[in-house]
């Protein structure tokens, strides 16, 4: 009986890495074994053990065998003799599938080492095939491990899954477990570059597909293309450090465009109306959260407010903020108008002005809401006990009156 630690914690101490957890592989026993040495079974699908002092995952090494499309469609096989090189071939890129023996050594039968120094990833084996998945996790990798590339001949089996149709067989929730892990990693544009080399994108997010190839206008957007700013806006709120659901408004606040009629283009009229009905729609089949459901589609519809927010009257304020329901939720807010402020400045060059430009919209928006908050509306609303139709308008006046003092503009 013999354990070696596998997968990612081996791959991220060559790296130089933290580590966070230790997955392990056992070869040579049986479940009844483990349970005689003290671990505790936990494993649904195939035998897998808590360490009895550190709690750490013990697997026995298995093999597996295809049976049905989809990722759920195997049948996996445990015994004694089952060598750690099956186990470590049915894994899906090479850099995952080393492992290290209790004394140091790493086990390495199909060429992670090299591929690591490379900066490559390749597939195990053509099994790889065989689970959709793990189109998505490749693409994760990417965001995480910007400087890898994708091997040729893993990209081509990429897409001859696509083309298969064994992404169409992903369920929502995992579609949305690796794809908001993604946009969490250090560059999320390159889990959107992957997926969309494959094919993939088309598949599982054809609204933020049909962004590549129209245009926007040059004076704004140096990059054009309304994908590429996608990708540019969504890695600077990665590098900001924000949020999952800053993150996703910032991936989604452009959507409407890709549906806007050519003859609309490049300025695009009417996009933060399309916006928010899209958004809506990918978020119910992919079971996106709440929070960022809601943080998406406030974003979508008003960052073309926000960035007007210094012309806007203090009428035309309020209204923003009682549309965006800032009052009962100014953290919200707060967090549409980092997202718009993303929008602004998501630039390729890191030089480029408009990264560094002042971006006084948003604490000029949040000056303004500060005061309207300010107001008391139970006051206000005493006021009009015998006329209480009147309360909303004069709730309304008094807000208002409120923004123009705190912003000294004299405009209705």
């Amino acid at each position: 009986m013999q354990a070696y630690v596998v997968g990612g914690a081996v791959r991220d101490e060559l790296l130089g890495l933290p580590v966070q957890d230790h997955d392990w592989v056992v070869v040579g026993a049986t479940p009844e074994d483990m349970i005689a040495k003290g671990f505790r079974p936990v494993g649904k699908d195939f035998p897998v053990f808590l360490h009895p002092d550190t709690h750490e995952e013990y697997a026995l090494a298995r093999t597996e065998r295809k049976t049905a499309p989809g990722y759920h469609g195997f049948v996996f096989h445990t015994a004694p003799d089952v060598k750690l090189e099956d186990d470590l071939v049915r894994r899906d890129l090479t850099i995952n599938a080393m492992a290290r023996a209790e004394d140091g050594t790493i086990v390495d039968p199909y060429g992670g080492l090299q591929d690591l120094q490379d900066r490559v990833f390749r597939h195990v084996s053509p099994a790889f095939a065989e689970d959709p998945v793990r189109i998505l996790r490749l693409a994760r990798f990417a965001a995480r491990f910007p400087d890898f590339t994708v091997a040729d001949t893993t990209l081509a089996l990429m897409r001859q899954m696509v083309e298969a149709g064994e992404v169409d067989a992903l369920v929502p929730e995992r579609v949305w477990q690796e794809l908001s892990r993604g946009l969490m990693e250090q560059k999320p544009s390159r889990m959107l570059a992957v997926l969309r080399d494959c094919g993939a994108l088309a598949r599982i997010l054809p609204e933020l597909d049909a962004l590549w190839g129209v245009p926007q206008p040059p004076l704004h957007h140096p990059e054009v293309d309304t994908g590429v700013h996608m990708m540019l806006v969504i890695d600077y709120a990665a590098e900001r450090g924000y949020d999952l659901p800053v993150r996703f408004a910032a991936l989604m606040h452009d959507l409407g465009k890709g549906r806007t009629p050519p003859e609309h283009w490049p300025k695009h009229h009417g996009h933060e109306g399309m916006g928010p009905r899209l958004i809506t729609e990918l978020s119910k089949r992919l079971r996106v959260p709440t929070d960022c459901r809601d943080l998406a589609v406030m974003t979508a519809r008003e960052h073309g407010n926000v960035s007007r927010a210094l012309e806007l009257r203090p009428n035309t304020i309020v209204t923003l903020f009682e549309r965006c329901d800032a009052f009962r939720k100014p953290d919200r807010f707060a967090q549409m108008l980092l997202a718009s402020e993303c929008d602004a400045r998501g630039r390729g060059d890191e030089n480029h002005e408009m990264r560094s430009r002042d971006y006084p919209q948003a604490p000029y928006l949040l000056r303004a809401l500060e005061a309207a908050r300010g107001v008391n509306a139970g006051e206000v609303a005493a006021r009009y006990a015998e006329n209480r139709e009147k309360i909303p308008e004069a709730v309304h006046a008094a807000r208002v009156s409120a923004v123009k003092a705190a912003l000294g503009d004299v405009r209705d």
